[in-house]
């Protein structure tokens, strides 16, 4: 095992190590966005796990898989957070209108 092959497993292990407390974070809160946040931390580092994965196994396509991920990470964030936000995904209506809590 060379020492680059070992550099990244441990950085993989890292991943792991933060994943878990990313968990915690959501699991325990103790505001919804400080839960949105965790799932979102949890999910760029899935994506930076998939990244390191694919260059142990030397499959460089996982990159693009990484990259997709990160687009739906980053889109069901924002999703989310509006839905959390204004409780529809869709236009605000009724008296609401403007967007005010």
């Amino acid at each position: 095992m060379d020492h680059t092959t070992l550099m990244f497993a441990a950085a993989a292990f890292a991943l792991l190590v933060a994943m878990v407390m990313a968990l915690v974070r959501a699991l325990m809160g103790p505001t919804v966005y400080d839960r949105i946040l965790a799932v979102n931390a949890f999910g760029t580092k899935t994506l930076l796990m998939i990244a390191v994965v694919g260059f142990l196994t030397e499959r460089p396509e996982f990159l693009d898989i990484a990259l997709v991920y990160a687009l739906i990470n980053f889109i069901g964030t924002v999703a989310v957070t509006k839905f959390v936000r204004y409780r529809s995904l869709g236009f605000p209506v009724g008296d609401n209108a403007e967007g005010e809590l």
